[in-house]
């Protein structure tokens, strides 16, 4: 079987290190404009309530919406743009989401506020696959996992600095100052985008037909079906983390700003603590992850009572969620390495999809009356579904059920442990490559995951 070709990008009169840093910077600087929006509707749920007079699981479904934009954006945005140049296209996308932000804080209406949130959330899933393509064509080969993992830290960030100013924004100067507070981060990312962001030109690789039919290997549909159903429990959670603090744990809302900059926290954590595991083994990683994250929700929900463990459980729950879908995504992008930009489209669209179902699960158990402490419980029952859903993909792939398409170095010489259902393999690293130096820089996205 021949090998498929890998996408490669060409960068046009390649910046010199200080211009590389800025332009990962500008990168970086819109996921964290992306990361605040998204995560920032959860702490504003309170004031858009009382505002409009609804229920707090009624504005879920706000939030449900961003996730189907991402949903449906992240593909449909990836192959009608597959010969779009690609900065032109990350200046459209910003540009879009700034607009969809904009409506968002100018809604008069709850129907206004639905439509406007489905509006913002189509660029994201797009944003992020261009982004991280970019970012890697700009580095040497060594270097390029760093160049990603910098471009995603901006989302982590943005749990850190950005939601919590969002929240603490919406309390003193109302919840439509926290999308603007976004809109302003999206005018800052189009300027930055447009000065330091070289453009490109395709050098090859596959065609939207090629990549749309690598996402029917079983590999790849196990890992997005796993990340959509577990992720979900993380978010059947964390939707409803400002009225949980604050009806269940007892907090004022002035406190919850800073309890979302600790999930913010431990999301970095995860980010400092994955790239070594994953390293080592992206299965063992992935399944470790899904399991203690189930352990995690079980924390919250038997203890959320607690300021204490309150704390500590978002922490932890943050921690676990920044592994959990760090590994998956190098599992996804190892799997379909042929078809980079809709596989890391087409995987915040799961993550995307896990946060409208777990907002949706998460918001029926509340409305049928079993309190703030039952969406945790939800949250393991996915969390528990999607290890399975990992087990299995991982358990096919060692047995040659689901045959591999992409040539890679075999793991059946390696040593195997299996408890149960749960598989554990040991990959080998990939060793980097010299890189020829030249005024322009190609990048083959084969290149930035391990065997």
């Amino acid at each position: 079987m021949s090998a498929p070709r890998t996408a490669v990008l060409q960068v046009i009169n390649a910046p010199g290190p200080t211009g590389t840093r800025f332009a990962i910077l500008a990168l970086a600087l819109g996921g964290f404009g992306v990361g605040t929006t998204e995560f920032a509707s959860m702490g504003l749920l309170p004031f858009i309530a009382e505002d409009f007079g609804a229920s707090i699981p009624a504005l879920a479904h706000s939030i449900s919406l961003y996730a189907l934009g991402v949903v449906v954006g992240a593909p449909l945005i990836t192959t009608l743009t597959s010969r779009v140049e690609r900065k032109t296209l990350l200046l459209g996308l910003m540009a879009a989401f700034t607009v969809g932000n904009a409506l968002s804080a100018a809604a008069p209406t709850l129907d206004w506020l639905y439509v406007a949130r489905f509006l913002s959330g189509l660029p994201h899933g797009a944003y992020f696959g261009v982004a991280a393509v970019v970012a890697s064509s700009l580095v040497p080969r060594e270097r390029r996992g760093t160049a990603v993992a910098r471009v995603a830290l901006g989302l982590t960030v943005a749990n850190i600095a950005g939601v919590p100013l969002a929240a603490a924004l919406g309390g003193a100067l109302g919840w439509r100052s926290g999308y603007g507070l976004v809109v302003l981060i999206g005018l800052l990312t189009v300027a930055a985008l447009a000065v330091f962001v070289p453009r490109t030109r395709q050098g090859g690789g596959v065609s939207v037909a090629q990549e749309i039919r690598a996402l029917g290997r079983p590999q790849v549909t196990l890992t997005l079906i796993a990340g959509t159903v577990g992720f979900g429990g993380m978010f059947a959670v964390y939707t409803f983390i400002s009225p949980t603090l604050t009806e269940l744990t007892g907090l004022s809302i002035s406190a919850v700003p800073w309890v979302l900059a600790v999930f913010g926290v431990g999301m970095t954590l995860g980010s400092l603590l994955v790239g070594p595991l994953v390293d080592r083994s992206i299965e063992k990683t992935v399944l470790g992850a899904g399991a203690v994250s189930a352990v995690a929700l079980v924390f919250f929900g038997l203890f959320a009572h607690s300021a204490v463990a309150a704390v500590l459980g978002v922490l932890w729950i943050g921690v676990m969620g920044s592994v959990f879908t760090t590994s998956l995504q190098m599992r996804l992008l190892r799997e379909a390495k042929d078809a980079p930009s809709l596989t890391a489209a087409m995987n915040h669209a799961a993550f995307n999809l896990a946060n409208a179902m777990g907002a949706f699960l998460g918001g029926a158990v509340i409305s049928a009356g079993w309190g703030y402490r039952a969406p945790a419980w939800v949250g393991v029952g996915l969390a528990l579904v999607g290890l399975l859903i990992l087990a299995y993909a991982v358990r096919i792939q060692r047995s040659g059920a689901a045959p591999a398409r992409i040539p890679a170095r075999t793991v059946s010489a390696w040593p195997a442990r299996t408890f149960g259902t749960l598989v554990v393999l040991l990959p080998e690293t990939a060793q980097p490559g010299p890189v020829p130096a030249s005024s322009s820089r190609t990048a083959s996205w084969s290149e930035l995951v391990p065997q």
